[in-house]
């Protein structure tokens, strides 16, 4: 059967979600699906990257709420301005720029004493997180100094099949988080592949 529908224009949805967001999911029966986080999560529902246990998907949680109000709004807004926009790194805003910063060291200094951000496992979290993370340094961010944060991506690299960095961002449309809407792709195929995704020490 088709995968549900993945809609990443604005044009495209308006009509269908009342906000206009995007990205939105169309699933079969008709129902609409806004919100790359609750679009992840519903894709990978019955799979190992939502854990049932409700400690477990607790902490997936936990992740994915701190990367909609502590990671992207600084991670991703810094290389709007610089990607797409155009401008120079001095254009960002500094108070951007440091909770940026204050973003990526708190996830170098948590993958110090784990594999994956949540549960013990590979999950949904580390799939949001994944996104615009390993794309910081076009927002102007440093990841070198970062092991720990440079070995995670590395680890979510490969089990996603990105090859050597690969940009997970290939459009140019300025209202379009893709980022996000193939981060809801991936989800989609693991759960196809019924991927067994490993378990290393929290």
């Amino acid at each position: 059967s088709l995968p549900p529908r993945l809609a990443s224009g604005r044009e495209a949805v308006l009509g269908r979600e009342p906000a206009g967001e995007v990205p939105v999911l169309e699933l079969e029966g008709g129902g609409v699906l806004a919100q790359s986080n609750a679009i992840i999560q519903y894709l990978a529902e019955g799979s190992s990257l939502l854990p049932t246990e409700p400690y477990a998907r607790g902490q997936v949680n936990e992740m994915l709420f701190w990367e909609q109000h502590s990671h992207e709004p600084y991670v991703a807004e810094c290389r709007f301005v610089m990607r797409y926009l155009g401008k120079p790194a001095a254009a960002r805003e500094d108070w951007r720029v440091a909770r940026g910063d204050a973003a990526l060291d708190y996830m170098d200094g948590l993958l110090a004493g784990r594999s994956w951000l949540a549960a013990g496992q590979f999950t949904v979290a580390d799939i949001a997180l994944l996104a615009y993370t390993r794309l910081a340094p076009e927002g102007g961010f440093e990841l070198a100094g970062r092991e720990s944060l440079v070995a995670w991506i590395g680890r979510c690299e490969a089990i996603l099949g990105l090859e050597n960095g690969a940009s997970l961002d290939r459009s140019e449309d300025t209202r379009l988080n893709s980022s996000h809407v193939v981060s809801s792709y991936a989800v989609f195929c693991l759960k196809k592949k019924k991927t067994k995704t490993p378990h290393h020490h929290t």
